[in-house]
């Protein structure tokens, strides 16, 4: 395995153990999940490069616009959750309450 690997799959691994280990805010959240994508959108971009391939992939960019809408959506839910409940403490947010 090479560095650039390990490198990949270790921001992966550390953000999928941020979701799962640090959910007091939301912002935390949707910070781990961005980092979840930013390393996927790396491996993706690197992919031609490794095969030593000449087309470029449309994958990457593909990732890339995937994840600016979902940190659109995040934020947006960020805002509204934050204006009817006050805060973004994910024990405050009940779906059985609503």
């Amino acid at each position: 395995m090479s560095f650039l690997h390990l490198s990949f799959y270790s921001a992966f691994t550390l953000s999928c153990l941020g979701l799962a280990f640090h959910r007091t805010h939301l912002v935390s959240a949707l910070l781990c999940l961005e980092s979840m994508m930013l390393s996927l959108f790396i491996a993706l971009a690197m992919w031609p490069i490794e095969h030593q391939t000449s087309s470029p992939s449309l994958m990457p960019i593909l990732m890339l616009a995937f994840s600016a809408c979902e940190a659109g959506a995040g934020l947006a839910l960020l805002v509204a959750s934050t204006r009817t409940h006050g805060s973004d403490h994910l024990h405050n947010l009940n779906l059985l309450q609503c």
